[in-house]
């Protein structure tokens, strides 16, 4: 099985880039981790920084496919934010998101994890398969009823989020319970929000299913996402991406 990748991350119109985005392939085993940070002067990106570094050293250390080995790599990550926050009270405040895809390419399954509002696509066929719910206020009213899902994007209390790492909350990481079967054609998006924000699900697909490469999907992506940006003259956020597309071979990619 063959994977092809492409990523993106960019300032937007913040002074920094409070994202980070990394990867690291082990024994067959391919690990992708966004993380989009907050906190304080140069908290954030401290934080996100810190959450990414740790879990491909966890994962370069004891490469494993496994939901328990997944689940250990948040874990370690966590507590490095910690141990960086007790450290140094510069940093008392930082917290971040994070989204983790680990894939088997030898077995052909992918297993997911994550905290916050950084997101995890999946698709089938060029379509939306599954979708990582946030852990949000927005998407708490989401799931009460008082708050439609079609206009979270927009919702007042969007960016407000009850868990992160390194923040206080009462959720933990969600880790798939079991590894995800991959088939030929089937994509991943992960992205922070400032570049879900800007693009409906609707055209993530129509530029999916149109798309010749991972990188041109998420050329795609960019240019729909910063057409309706400037359309609605808003203010950009860090945004950042991993496409990645699993074919059976070299050839059909």
């Amino acid at each position: 099985m063959f994977l092809d990748t492409a990523q993106l991350s960019a300032i937007g119109d913040r002074s920094s880039n409070q994202d980070a985005l990394a990867q690291a392939c082990e024994d067959g085993l391919s690990c992708f981790v966004l993380a989009d940070g907050t906190g304080g002067h140069a908290g954030g990106e401290v934080a996100a920084a810190v959450v990414t570094s740790a879990i491909l050293e966890k994962f370069l250390l004891e490469a494993s496919f496994s939901t328990r080995a997944l689940g250990s790599y948040v874990a370690w990550a966590s507590a490095e934010v910690a141990l960086k926050k007790h450290a140094d009270a510069r940093y008392s405040d930082m917290s971040t998101t994070v989204a983790c895809v680990l894939i088997d390419q030898s077995n052909r399954c992918a297993l997911c994890a994550h905290l916050g509002d950084t997101r995890i696509y999946m698709f089938r066929l060029a379509k939306i398969i599954s979708i990582s719910k946030d852990h949000s206020m927005a998407q708490r009213l989401v799931d009460a009823g008082y708050a439609n899902y079609a206009q979270i994007r927009r919702h007042p209390q969007r960016s407000q989020l009850f868990a992160a790492i390194g923040a206080e909350g009462d959720s933990a990481p969600e880790v798939s319970p079991a590894p995800i079967a991959l088939l030929d054609g089937d994509a991943f998006l992960l992205c922070s929000d400032g570049f879900w924000e800007w693009i409906s699900e609707a055209e993530m697909e129509q530029s999916l299913s149109t798309a010749t490469s991972s990188e041109d999907w998420l050329n795609a992506m960019h240019s729909i996402a910063e057409k309706n940006n400037a359309a609605q003259n808003g203010r950009r956020d860090n945004f950042s991406a991993f496409t990645i597309c699993v074919h059976d071979d070299i050839a059909s990619s």
